[in-house]
């Protein structure tokens, strides 16, 4: 498995030399694999193992499904359109736009391939447009530029000097797809077991052992889909992942139901490429309304999902990583545009209004946020496509963040073609 161009770095182990699952003696089909985290990528990976016919267990934390990134995020199937060409981003996230649409379409949960519009509201983000329209290409993604007046012809309130349409671009009913992939995992006879959080994790070139607060578990792969939570376990496992997660939150309003006529599909921004954020943007809702953001700050929690949820070890975890501190030396200025807008529903809404100007200054309706477990580098550097690392009979997805839920069904079978290879 892969994770950048450059390959999957050698996880290093405390006590021992790192080696691959295969060095064991290899898994076989029929193995017994533990996977931690009931969110989409862990079941997308549980269901890609499972149908072919290995044992499965899921072990998930809380006592309900997707209850954090998957359970939270905006519920759009992205096109991959802005991902560096050849990268995992780029190629998971393009066909994982088209296996996600197939996948609901087949098992009955609600899709709505409605398109997008990425419009540029001065013309000095025109080169970026035109850039994003290239990198689309390279990606295959189905992308046309577009003049302001065929931009409101699909938005008719929208402004722009210059847009792209991209009509792969959808929403889907996640928590959905979540249900339907642990239906399909228990009926091949594999095992979800809610509210055991893991404890410890110990293996050797035989099996692996996944303690947890309900019992103990034995299993010959352990795949870690942790999200939030990943990196920890990760080193529960006995590895030092050279990544940390770091926490962002991402504060969403809605619109006002007299206000939801302004949108009909999507409406994003033009990017800025030096951040692997969107930019706040307005987003149909699979179930109805106008999703509005996010922002990204910093959580004080790695669960934290409002300023009030604070933990001091979390933010001692967070800010004795060397990362952080460089991450801020580059984008304060960044940060405290954020943390400015969180505070003021006027300053959300001026960005909301450079999409679509019309919005009534009692537009927006507080609704929940996210998280975005986003892994960061020693150096400062945010990592910027799917990362992976490996331990003995181990795989461990350190960095899934959006189009990760585009992609999870990808993700899934890129593990399981890995495990399947070293039968």
């Amino acid at each position: 498995m892969r994770d950048t161009p450059a390959g999957v770095p050698r996880a290093r182990r405390r006590g021992s030399t790192h080696r691959t699952a295969a060095a064991g003696g290899g898994t076989r089909m029929g193995s017994h694999v533990v996977v931690a985290g009931g969110g989409i990528v862990g079941l997308s990976t549980a269901w890609a193992l499972s149908s072919r016919g290995h044992r499965v267990t899921v072990l998930e934390k809380e006592d309900r499904l997707a209850e954090h990134q998957t359970g939270n995020n905006s519920g759009v199937i992205h096109s991959g359109l802005y991902y560096a060409p050849g990268s995992l981003k780029a190629t998971l996230g393009t066909a994982g736009a088209k296996s996600m649409r197939e996948f609901a379409e087949e098992h009955g949960v609600a899709v709505d391939i409605c398109g997008k519009l990425v419009v540029a509201t001065t013309p000095k983000q025109v080169p970026a447009l035109r850039r994003l329209l290239e990198r689309g290409r390279a990606n295959g993604v189905p992308v046309r530029l577009i003049s302001p007046e065929e931009a409101r012809e699909f938005e008719p309130h929208v402004t722009c000097v210059a847009a792209l349409r991209v009509e792969s671009t959808g929403i889907v009913d996640y928590r959905g797809v979540c249900d339907t992939l642990a239906q399909l995992v228990e009926k091949d006879g594999g095992e979800i077991r809610t509210g055991s959080e893991i404890v410890g994790v110990s293996s050797t070139f035989r099996s692996v052992t996944v303690q947890t607060t309900t019992g103990e578990v034995t299993g010959d792969v352990f795949v870690n889909c942790g999200g939030l939570q990943s990196d920890r376990i990760a080193r529960l496992a006995g590895l030092e992942p050279e990544v940390r997660i770091v926490p962002f939150r991402g504060e969403y309003f809605e619109l006002t139901p007299q206000q939801s006529h302004l949108v009909k599909g999507l409406i994003y921004p033009v990017p800025d490429a030096t951040l692997p954020f969107l930019g706040v943007h307005l987003t149909k809702m699979i179930g109805g309304g106008v999703h509005a953001g996010p922002n990204a700050v910093l959580a004080l929690k790695r669960e934290g999902y409002t300023w009030r949820d604070v933990s001091a070890g979390d933010l001692l975890d967070t800010f004795r990583w060397p990362g952080t501190w460089k991450l801020g030396q580059k984008y304060w200025r960044t940060g405290i545009d954020e943390v400015l807008r969180s505070a003021s529903r006027k300053r959300f809404l001026a960005s909301l209004r450079e999409l679509v100007p019309a919005l009534a200054d009692d537009a927006l309706v507080p609704t929940h946020a996210g998280v975005r477990a986003q892994a960061l580098h020693r150096s400062g550097a945010l990592v910027d496509d799917f990362y992976f690392e490996r331990g003995i009979r181990q795989v461990h997805v350190l960095n899934a963040p959006s189009p990760a839920a585009t992609a999870s069904l990808e993700i899934g079978r890129r593990i399981a073609d890995e495990i399947d290879s070293e039968v």
